[in-house]
């Protein structure tokens, strides 16, 4: 079978424009969240996201470029552009058709989309963008970089909601093992910290709104006073190979992506399956895949929302699946810190798997001072550890009934 390895990885996120700052905020117990600077949250309950900060596409985008995409195709493609950059990868006229790019996004250009409603209702619709319809599509983001790169093998998006990023992951492996591609990008990207989004969740109830005066401590998975998530937005890609060809051209291998699986609840647009029923399925086939039992697994990124019901669903998952080794695992929610990316979350908490893997150290849950007697395991609260970590799984769970669980490993020969 084939194998699949990571050799690279990039990363824009609330916690850095880059993989190794993101890295060092997260090992360092950083949170990313403050109040909202991208639009006037007067009106709104909640006042609180993890906003990138200090982001500038003029720094790899001529402005007119700029004025043509959507804020998360321009967290895409700085993404992108790390990861090739870290892998020591070159896409030439020998390999491009041999290079993928799977880019998810739940929401895409949803700010885009905003503007031009308000352009068309304000000023009519002869002042309406040109450039709109690219700009809004959530495939745009993977279009983008394969434009920028010139790769010229399969392009596109996948869209399942705060699965998206995962998925693609996902979606580009089984490509390699097909042998569609050699080589690929793969991750998320989204920029939903807009008014109509904020809007949007908020009544929905599923934002955090009792620490809109104290933002670092809103984001709080486990802990009995947790009262939603805290948005986030950003991009992370990852460099996908087939072990042969890396290792034909010399490349760092960071970690091994040996099980990956996803499931559908079909019960409900935005709560859980009872029991999690769904995620133990995607937890049992990924495990399955890569050849690991329930307590031999290293470390479980979960997917730790901050909300009362997704925190208690995925504890009760994780001991159906582990047994009495769910008290032994080491788990964190890194959404503590760098908050819910939605479509690119499941991305970026893959990669933060593979990193842990690499490093042998597991970041904290922050904020978790009083944990619900429900969320009873070992939620490594305030401080990361130090390894082993031979192998870790990142759980993906999103509206609509998404499961998706990835496994890493270390790279063994």
């Amino acid at each position: 079978m084939t194998r699949i390895v990571v050799t690279g990885v990039g990363m824009v996120t609330p916690l850095g424009l880059d993989t190794q700052t993101t890295w060092d905020s997260l090992l360092a117990g950083k949170s990313g969240a403050d109040t909202v600077s991208l639009f006037d949250v007067e009106p709104y309950s909640t006042t609180i996201a993890c906003e990138v900060k200090g982001f500038d596409p003029s720094t790899f985008m001529d402005r007119k470029e700029v004025r043509q995409t959507d804020r998360y195709i321009q967290f895409a493609m700085a993404a992108a552009d790390q990861a090739v950059n870290d892998s020591g990868l070159e896409v030439t006229d020998d390999n491009r058709n041999e290079v993928a790019t799977i880019i998810g996004s739940g929401y895409g250009g949803i700010g885009t989309v905003q503007n031009a409603v308000e352009t068309l209702s304000t000023r009519g619709p002869n002042r309406v963008s040109p450039f709109l319809m690219p700009m809004m599509v959530t495939e745009m983001g993977a279009a983008k970089v394969s434009i920028a790169l010139g790769a010229r093998g399969p392009a596109y998006s996948v869209t399942s909601s705060c699965c998206s990023g995962s998925d693609s992951i996902g979606a580009a492996a089984d490509l390699i093992r097909r042998g569609d591609a050699s080589v690929a990008l793969a991750g998320g990207a989204e920029a939903t910290i807009t008014p109509i989004a904020f809007a949007g969740f908020s009544q929905a109830g599923a934002l955090s709104t009792k620490r809109n005066d104290n933002p670092t401590h809103a984001s709080r998975p486990f802990d009995i006073d947790r009262d939603g998530f805290v948005m986030g937005e950003g991009a992370c890609v990852l460099v996908l190979e087939d072990l042969e060809h890396a290792k034909a051209r010399g490349a760092n291998i960071i970690a091994e992506l040996s099980g990956f699986a996803s499931t559908a609840d079909a019960y409900h647009i935005t709560h859980p399956a009872e029991n999690g029923e769904g995620a133990v399925r995607a937890m049992n086939k990924a495990l399955d895949r890569a050849g690991l039992a329930p307590g031999e697994l290293g470390y479980i990124n979960a997917h730790g929302t901050s909300t009362p019901i997704n925190d208690r669903e995925e504890t009760k998952a994780i001991k159906t699946v582990f047994g009495e080794s769910a008290y032994a695992v080491p788990i964190s929610s890194t959404k503590s810190m760098h908050g819910h990316l939605l479509g690119a979350g499941g991305a970026l908490e893959a990669a933060i798997c593979a990193l842990a893997v690499s490093n042998d150290k597991i970041p904290p849950t922050i904020n978790l001072e009083n944990a619900d007697p429900d969320c009873d395991l070992n939620y490594t609260p305030h401080e990361f550890r130090t390894g082993p970590v031979n192998s870790a799984l990142s759980n993906t769970f999103g509206f609509g009934g998404h499961n998706t669980a990835i496994i890493f490993r270390k790279f063994a020969d």
